[in-house]
């Protein structure tokens, strides 16, 4: 089993400053990792995060900014763990007007900036002797969730992507897990009528399964149902996501 470490590293988590993004900062903290740089959009939300904790190093970094990114890679000193968890939704099926203005969005943050970010900071990792990527995709990256066509396509093109990466640099010692939750309480998820775990048990559960070395993770009871189906019978959870 590759277990990871979190006590004393340097940590870049992207969309901290709501919802699981912010989650994984105080999880983070808590486990006493040395450095979290908190990336956030808007320079408005560099104080939103409930703590005064000195680790806590709040960054601008809009994950489909080339700028931004090059930014980060020229000012971060170490890096031992990247959290790619900034994502954007809309309820937008494939045949909808604004299929193509959803599609575009949604694969340049949920895909172009995780794989841009991903191979900037590629050489601070493999300085790192525990280092790693978390990507954050979801359930509906397995199979297409037809209310959310577009979304599912851009993170099913995240789950590509750990997947590549995994195969090119885990080879390297940087270790590569993919998140494939289903939904979570937070804003992203509010018009979906079902229990959700809190975005704290989420980012909980998901930092204890990277710190034992699993590689796909399914973190709430949503994900691990439709995952179970899928791996059964992925025409089945075709069908039943379809409806």
């Amino acid at each position: 089993m590759n277990t990871r470490q979190i006590r004393g590293t340097h940590v870049l988590v992207t969309g901290a400053n709501r919802g699981i993004g912010n989650a994984f900062v105080l999880s983070l903290l808590t486990r006493g990792a040395e450095r979290v740089y908190a990336a956030v959009r808007d320079p408005a939300n560099v104080t939103a995060f409930g703590t005064s904790d000195d680790r806590l190093v709040p960054v601008i970094l809009d994950v489909t900014s080339p700028d931004d990114i090059h930014r980060i890679q020229q000012t971060l000193p170490r890096l031992d763990l990247l959290i790619n968890n900034a994502g954007t939704a809309s309820a937008s099926t494939y045949t909808a007007a604004s299929a193509l203005h959803s599609a575009r969005s949604e694969m340049n943050t949920n895909y172009f900036g995780p794989l841009q970010l991903s191979v900037a900071v590629l050489d601070l990792l493999q300085q790192s002797d525990n280092a790693g990527i978390i990507n954050i995709s979801s359930i509906a990256g397995i199979t297409n969730f037809k209310a959310l066509g577009t979304y599912s396509a851009s993170k099913a093109a995240a789950h590509f992507l750990t997947q590549g990466l995994r195969a090119e640099i885990g080879p390297t010692g940087i270790f590569v897990a993919g998140v494939y939750p289903g939904p979570i309480d937070t804003r992203m998820a509010a018009g979906f009528d079902a229990p959700k775990p809190s975005a704290h048990e989420v980012a909980e559960i998901v930092l204890d399964a990277y710190q034992a070395g699993v590689e796909d993770i399914f973190p709430d009871a949503f994900s691990r149902s439709m995952a179970d189906m899928f791996f059964q019978n992925p025409k089945a959870l075709e069908r039943a996501f379809a409806q």
